[in-house]
């Protein structure tokens, strides 16, 4: 049976927020130097396979709008943080995580924006490969063998992330601005992004 969109009880936003208040102590188990450890990574691990376990629950029973608004906060928690505590190591370049803070930052506000308006901005497939590859890179740099042997790998999936976060943030762009009918003084010719 479907839930209510406005329910808050349902399993999906119960994986979503323990994801959430689990999320600093993963926080705390990323090492202060570059390198990884097993218990970093476990934890990493069981978190992100939660994010689809929750996606699931959702699709299965029916999205709440509670799940719709944690299900983007607990991600961008727990990438974010991530990357920000590998920067700070030295492992992550600040370059290509500052990109990705800026996208985040930008589609969220976009997202508030229109929502205040009652208006839903699902995230497309490509933004859900961006998460994934994130999650990928993120997992590569604090795993043991991979963390100092492998650089090359997880810093690839990094920049591979950026470029995906670049694709979907322009969708995004663009579907709000198919969306928005021009001014009857402005053709579509007059704008420039």
């Amino acid at each position: 049976m479907p839930v209510d969109p406005s329910a808050v009880k349902t399993w999906a936003n119960l994986v979503t927020v323990a994801r959430v208040l689990i999320a600093p102590l993963m926080l705390v188990l990323i090492p202060d130097a570059p390198g990884g450890t097993w218990a970093a990574f476990g934890l990493w691990f069981v978190l992100c396979s939660s994010d689809g376990i929750d996606g699931y629950l959702a699709r299965r029973h029916g999205a709440t709008n509670l799940g719709a608004f944690l299900d983007p906060l607990a991600d961008k928690i727990l990438v974010l943080g991530a990357m920000a505590i590998l920067v700070g190591n030295d492992t992550f370049w600040i370059v290509p995580v500052a990109i990705t803070v800026a996208r985040e930052l930008m589609i969220s506000l976009y997202r508030t924006f229109v929502g205040a308006k009652g208006v839903s901005v699902p995230a497309s497939k490509v933004a859900k490969w961006k998460t994934f590859v994130q999650q990928l890179a993120v997992g590569f740099a604090i795993m043991p063998p991979t963390a100092l042997d492998a650089k090359w790998l997880w810093n690839g999936l990094l920049w591979l992330s950026v470029a995906l976060a670049l694709i979907s943030g322009g969708q995004y762009v663009y579907r709000a601005m198919k969306s928005q009918p021009l001014p009857a003084n402005v053709s579509g010719a007059d704008l420039s992004l």
